[in-house]
């Protein structure tokens, strides 16, 4: 369901927008080939506030005025259609519910194998003809593997920090 968009919540999305894009390109590691930031805080939190509608349109957003202020490589779309489903799963599994660890491990895991391990991989091979061989594969999967429960706890612990119901009726 849309909800409308006004001064307030538009005001807040910018402010999460912002975070995500210092999270994902100031304080991010990232090389041409591997990325590791926590980009997805601030977008667990427009999931829990906005769904998966408007998380989606900010973390694109997100992606689009950070690669213009702070590009690192040429902008490629298919980027921020990762950075649109990724949104869009943190407002389809957490807008106004409870956050469980099954709910933080499960978008996780999608995400992971979604974006992580087939959608980027698909991007940097069409943009740089990257081969897709074990040395290309075994650092994207170390990355899976060291990410998995971390990004899962922290989802978890954030998500529970933030006073979800308060917040969902102030949404409404």
């Amino acid at each position: 369901m849309k909800q409308k968009m006004d001064a307030h919540k538009i005001a807040l999305m910018g402010l999460l927008i912002a975070m995500t894009i210092v999270l994902s390109r100031i304080l991010g590691f990232e090389t041409t080939f591997l990325k590791i930031s926590f980009q997805f805080v601030p977008e667990m939190v427009m999931g829990m506030l906005f769904g998966p509608f408007w998380s989606g349109i900010g973390a694109g957003l997100a992606d689009v005025i950070g690669m213009g202020f702070f590009a690192k490589a040429p902008y490629f779309p298919g980027f921020t259609l990762n950075a649109v489903i990724g949104g869009a799963l943190y407002g389809w599994f957490f807008y106004r519910k409870e956050v469980k660890w099954q709910s933080a491990f499960l978008v996780t895991l999608i995400n992971t194998l979604l974006i992580t391990l087939l959608l980027t991989p698909l991007w940097l091979h069409m943009m740089y003809q990257v081969p897709l061989n074990w040395a290309f594969w075994s650092t994207r999967l170390l990355k899976a593997v060291i990410m998995l429960p971390v990004q899962t706890a922290l989802l978890y612990y954030v998500g529970r920090a933030v006073p979800y119901k308060r917040l969902a009726k102030r949404f409404a």
